[in-house]
């Protein structure tokens, strides 16, 4: 099985859209994307500097948005050599969930985009809240890191697998952290606004469960695995309830690995901005072939490990 896997926030760089522009129709889906996030995503797509678009509110639906766009780009590259996509799975690291959702039929372009809207808005809000911050712990064993995250009063927000934990929490606490790292790790601030997936992002949970109580939500066409606890999904309804919930909880992106180990996972494909889930893939599932989608160029790539590994 391929598994077809959209990043989180993050994994944004400088101008990564500029090349997509290129792209018949990539302008107009980013227009209309653009609409419905209430984001500019074309200027900042292209334009804006890193700092600018660190920014949750933008970063969020610029980054679901560039998924989207190369995952129907990747649906009509394979479709122009006769194949498909109908055997893939899909699974999205934290906000990459909402382009995971489209991927896997659950929502609609539309529907995903302005709820991703919604909640970059109400999750840059929460983070005004307290001074709070992330920091990935790499390396060192996994029962030491946990612990010493649990000692300082943080909560493992992303379990990443492949060596990587990102702690989350009160901005002394990870730096308690950092002055204390648990042996052979190495504890590196991240550039983000708040602690997400914990306990501070509590009061953006109920403005997209508001939002998302507009939306009718179809079950997956494909398999679709779940950040929660790495499970496979059957109910539409169900994940977007998890998109709510998962706001404020952990994500387990290292129990997804453990479901596409045991779904018999044979290649792994990154849509854009691509190149941290791949990275994570190469430690964590050894042996199996993994290609970043970042520009166009890079579909050709794609759709022969499709080809050669579905």
């Amino acid at each position: 099985m391929i598994v077809i896997a959209c990043p989180g926030q993050g994994s944004q760089t400088p101008g990564f859209l500029s090349e997509w522009l290129e792209d018949e129709g990539a302008r107009e889906f980013l227009e209309r994307a653009s609409e419905r996030s209430g984001v500019d995503l074309v200027v900042h797509g292209t334009e804006s500097d890193a700092e600018t678009i660190r920014d949750t509110r933008i970063a969020q639906p610029l980054i679901v948005a560039a998924s989207v766009l190369a995952w129907r780009a990747l649906e009509n590259r394979v479709a122009r050599d006769g194949g498909s996509l109908d055997g893939a799975g899909t699974a999205g690291h934290s906000v990459g969930e909402f382009a995971a959702a489209v991927a896997a039929g659950v929502l609609s372009d539309d529907d995903a985009l302005a709820l991703v809207g919604v909640r970059g808005r109400a999750m840059a809000e929460a983070a005004t809240r307290e001074a709070t911050g992330m920091s990935a712990v790499v390396g060192g064993g996994e029962d030491d890191v946990l612990a010493a995250i649990a000692a300082q009063g943080l909560t493992p927000a992303n379990r990443n697998g492949g060596g990587q934990i990102v702690a989350a929490g009160a901005l002394p606490a990870l730096a308690a952290l950092a002055e204390n790292a648990p042996r052979g790790a190495r504890v590196i601030p991240l550039q983000v606004a708040g602690a997400f997936h914990t306990e501070y992002m509590a009061s953006a949970v109920p403005v997209l469960a508001e939002a998302a109580a507009a939306v009718s939500p179809a079950d997956p066409v494909r398999p679709l695995w779940t950040n929660a606890d790495g499970s496979r999904v059957s109910s539409g309804t169900s994940f977007l309830d998890s998109l709510v919930s998962q706001i404020a909880s952990p994500v387990r992106w290292d129990a997804c690995l453990e479901g596409f180990t045991a779904a018999g996972i044979t290649g792994l494909i990154e849509l854009t901005p691509a190149g941290a889930l791949t990275g994570i893939a190469k430690r964590a599932l050894k042996g199996v072939p993994a290609v970043a989608v970042k520009t166009p160029a890079d579909l050709d790539a794609a759709a022969e490990l499709i080809r050669t590994a579905a």
